[in-house]
């Protein structure tokens, strides 16, 4: 039985495919990830990784947050409304969880709201890296509820624990990982800085 979610998801990377005519061969080029990944994603028979979601992000050029906010709304809306923002959608996504590191997030705000807020659950051990374009055109911040989070930005490494708050400068690689023994909770808030 295929996931909803899974099966939403997929349809997302594939409008967001089609709405720039690439091929899967194109995106898998843009990516980094194969094209058997990909087709698979995009037909609901694979959970992707957050880091492959990242690379598809990345490709695109939208956030990890604009993608799974999106994945829950119409699939055939693209993922900028006429304002540039997010198009609608149906109400909050359920919790994702990675299947490769039990890595889980939650949409918190929903598709009218004008910041993306997302939380986090990072388990022990894990880490979650990003490539600077899913950061292109956002404005974002991580704030640490729960545990300890080492944030790589580019060569930056922020050391973060309960209450401590990050606001990210101009887009870079950047990595979440969880050194310590307990999970981490976090929420991620990012806002639109410019039009793509």
């Amino acid at each position: 039985m295929i996931d909803p979610l899974v099966e939403r998801i997929g349809a997302r990377v594939r409008v967001e495919r089609e709405r720039r005519r690439w091929t899967l061969a194109q995106l898998a080029e843009a990516s980094g990830v194969s094209r058997a990944m990909i087709h698979r994603i995009e037909r609901g028979e694979s959970s992707p990784t957050a880091v492959v979601l990242g690379k598809l992000s990345g490709a695109f050029r939208i956030s990890v947050s604009s993608l799974m906010a999106l994945a829950e709304g119409a699939a055939d809306q693209p993922a900028d409304g006429p304002d540039g923002g997010p198009e609608e959608g149906t109400g909050d996504i359920a919790e994702w969880r990675d299947p490769a590191t039990g890595y889980s997030r939650r949409q918190i705000s929903g598709p009218r709201f004008p910041a993306d807020i997302a939380e986090v659950r990072l388990p022990a051990g894990a880490r979650i890296p990003y490539p600077a374009e899913t950061f292109a055109f956002v404005r974002q911040m991580v704030w640490v509820l729960d545990g300890r989070l080492t944030f790589h930005e580019g060569d930056a490494v922020h050391e973060l624990a309960a209450g401590h708050r990050l606001e990210l400068d101009a887009p870079a690689p950047c990595t979440f990982v969880n050194d310590s023994a307990e999970e981490c909770r976090y929420a991620v808030i990012r806002v639109r800085s410019e039009a793509p």
